[in-house]
């Protein structure tokens, strides 16, 4: 059997040591936060990056061996199995390769070459290859096959296109063969596509691919998944082609060692039958399969790597909020949200149904903002946003302490205010009321109110629908529970599905927290989670360190110091002759202490850095500052934009060949790749990220397609 540690950390290039303390800590049950940031001095500090790949790995080779097993035995029940093919299978480190090995043992469908067998012609086949060696000796063939005439084998010819069959078929099984033209379809094969015939000029959305040609080694992510989407829709037919002349001379210089004239021709054409009835159909499943995975993973990559900016985006903070919906005809939702984020009221104002309610309007917006102080303004960017901007710019010019007006991106609200989630959270309130309070949430703690939306519903992936979908899950699953305990969560405020991304809080007990806290008021300390129904210590272990208690019994609690260090933090304070209440001050003398001398056998160097990182500003937000974009008041539709303007946005979604960017128009326009810097950018998540505000200029509108394309260049 393999050593998975071991291959492992060959394959990752990691210590051995790290690796099975790692595989350890997460057979124990441990959660891969949770070792990134209390067990450094057992992983050596892995991070969370490094300790996915190790799981993920390990999970692959661990279902890898069981199919090995699974194998081995099928072919030792044919009798089959020698020493030198089980050496091969456990040696295997590839579904595909182990898969490879099989292919000639596993049960299959009758094919052209099982009925030849059934006919008797096993050992005819059996004399042709014979024949196929360089010392052989003229020797005909239709002689031979005259013995293997029967009722079922009529003529010669019949019996030699059965021996082809056979042997046709053993030559498309065999494994090395199948390694070397899988590899060299990936490296020189090229993409084809073209539009059926029955689709006019311009009339898809697939114009690119109508001729479109591109190497398999240089196709680009978006454009894989591009081309399936086109062909399941039955618009596309895609090729892949390759140079099959020199696949034939490859499989004749492998197969064909005879001199016997008559025995090469048979042996070509049996190739060249083989290669293209058996061989090239399976290996193009196979590459197609294996391209469009490699299509997946990157496209995951882009939308994990959104997902994370978006739900790290700075917060506006927790302060007295209006937040608007916008709409026309049936008005704008205005909730005002306290400084926790709970709903404490609704209007409904039309501002945009003529001069009298948009008075009306004007005046009530003004009553709500005195009567709840309120800091924050959200307004969605969604229909009509633009124009409620403009509303509310008016609205604040009459008043002396304005509050902050920010555009929010509401994408996935709609979905959240008919959610589950939000009916259980407001039974009473209508959908549109729950979107607006979503949209004002997102705007004072995004991470807190996104988690509740499924993240492919939030609008910053790319062909999220096309990419293998239990993937797509995990690793955005992965994303979040990463992002809320990087952030730390509010004990005495989280909801239950922010809860239940915390290391080691399932469904149920986040459940009963909420339980508890509703019938006992607050947390006073982290310790009073053990009083929780369901929350033992292997779980208060895991979790502690990622719930903060603000204003709690133990000024600790409110940082990610894990209450098992809490002992070396108060010695820490003991010998600086600091209060532990007066945690803060601990700061402006720590350059003095010397760590080494708190080392213990469960807390090192490691842990001690980040105990002393998180004292110098306790309890601190890890998010960068809050920033927003001011959309040009003179711009609100496309029809606004001309050529070359400068405008301000923000970033709404990154892609392979670009990022989209809100620039108050509701178009996102488009900064290709090309267009992101005054230099040659590869990856697009060098200059932009989702969230970020950006200088653009606007390079070209087209109108009647509603596309806009701008550049972030200088020039």
């Amino acid at each position: 059997m393999l050593n998975i540690p071991q291959v492992i950390a060959r394959e990752l290039s990691l210590n051995i040591q790290n690796v099975n303390h790692a595989l350890e800590l997460l057979t124990e049950g441990a959660t891969i936060p949770f070792i990134a940031r209390y067990r450094k001095e057992r992983t050596g500090s892995l991070n969370e990056i490094e300790l996915r790949n190790i799981h993920d790995r390990f999970i692959y080779l661990q279902e890898l061996e069981s199919r090995k097993q699974v194998i081995l035995d099928g072919i030792a029940s044919q009798n089959q199995l020698s020493d030198k093919l089980k050496a091969q299978i456990m040696a295997c480190l590839q579904k595909n390769e182990l898969e490879d090995l099989y292919l000639p043992f596993k049960p299959k469908r009758r094919t052209r070459a099982t009925m030849a067998k059934e006919k008797g012609l096993t050992p005819l086949a059996e004399f042709v290859k014979s024949l196929n060696h360089p010392q052989r000796k003229s020797i005909s063939m239709e002689k031979e096959a005259e013995k293997y005439l029967s009722e079922e084998v009529t003529t010669i010819e019949e019996a030699l296109n059965g021996v082809s069959d056979i042997l046709g078929e053993e030559i498309a099984e065999k494994a090395e063969l199948r390694v070397y033209l899988r590899e060299f379809i990936l490296d020189n094969g090229v993409f084809v596509s073209r539009v059926k015939e029955n689709y006019p000029q311009g009339s898809t959305k697939f114009e690119m691919y109508r001729t479109f040609k591109s190497k398999l080694t240089k196709i680009a992510p978006h454009n894989i998944l591009a081309l399936f989407r086109g062909e399941s829709a039955k618009i596309l037919v895609i090729d892949i082609d390759f140079d099959e002349s020199q696949v034939m001379n490859y499989l004749e210089s492998r197969v064909i060692q005879t001199k016997i004239n008559e025995v090469r021709k048979f042996y070509q054409v049996m190739l060249k039958d083989s290669f293209h009835r058996l061989l090239k159909p399976a290996l193009i499943r196979d590459v197609r399969s294996e391209i469009k995975a490699w299509a997946d993973k990157e496209s995951i990559k882009t939308f994990e790597a959104n997902l994370r900016e978006l739900l790290l985006s700075p917060p506006a903070g927790m302060k007295p909020t209006l937040a608007i919906d916008p709409g026309f005809r049936t008005g704008c939702k205005v909730c005002v949200l306290s400084a926790t984020g709970q709903f404490l009221e609704y209007q409904a104002i039309f501002p945009h149904s003529g001069n009298e309610k948009r008075a009306i309007a004007s005046d009530t917006v003004k009553k709500l903002i005195k009567k709840y102080q309120i800091e924050l303004i959200a307004i969605g960017n969604g229909t009509a946003s633009r124009e409620t901007d403009e509303f509310i710019t008016e609205v604040l010019a009459t008043i002396a302490k304005k509050p902050i007006k920010v555009m929010v991106n509401e994408s996935g609200a709609s979905i959240y205010s008919a959610s589950e989630v939000a009916i259980e959270e407001f039974p009473d309130l209508d959908i549109t009321v729950r979107g607006a309070i979503s949209i004002g949430r997102r705007l004072q703690d995004p991470l807190a109110e996104l988690v509740k939306i499924d993240p492919k519903s939030i609008g910053v992936g790319q062909y999220q629908h096309d990419v293998d979908q239990k993937l797509l899950k995990k690793n955005l699953e992965e994303t979040v529970e990463s992002c809320v305990n990087y952030v730390g969560v509010d004990l005495n405020t989280a909801s239950k599905e922010l809860l239940m991304f915390v290391s080691g809080i399932n469904q149920t007990i986040a459940n009963n927290i909420i339980s508890y806290r509703n019938e006992k008021g607050a947390f006073k300390s982290r310790k009073e989670l053990l009083k929780v129904k369901k929350l033992g210590a292997k779980t208060f272990e895991l979790a502690a360190g990622f719930l903060r208690i603000r204003d709690g019994e133990n000024p600790l609690d409110k940082t990610a110091v894990h209450p098992e260090s809490y002992n070396i933090v108060k010695t820490i304070a003991t010998d600086l002759k600091i209060p532990l209440t007066d945690i803060a001050q601990i700061n402006s003398q720590l350059k003095n202490v010397d760590l080494k001398q708190y080392i213990t056998e469960n807390i090192g160097l490691p842990t001690l850095q980040d105990i002393i990182q998180e004292l110098e500003k306790p309890g601190r937000d890890p998010r960068a500052k809050f920033q927003y974009a001011t959309f040009r008041e003179d711009i609100k539709e496309i029809d606004d934009l001309k050529e070359g303007m400068p405008l301000e946005g923000i970033v709404t979604n990154v892609v392979n060949f670009g990022a989209f960017v809100d620039i108050g128009v509701h178009q996102d326009g488009l900064v290709h790749i090309s267009q992101l810097a005054d230099r040659f950018v590869s990856d697009t998540n060098e200059i932009v990220k989702v969230g970020q505000v950006v200088k653009v200029r606007v390079l070209e509108v087209d109108k009647k397609l509603n596309r806009i394309n701008l550049s972030m260049k200088n020039n």
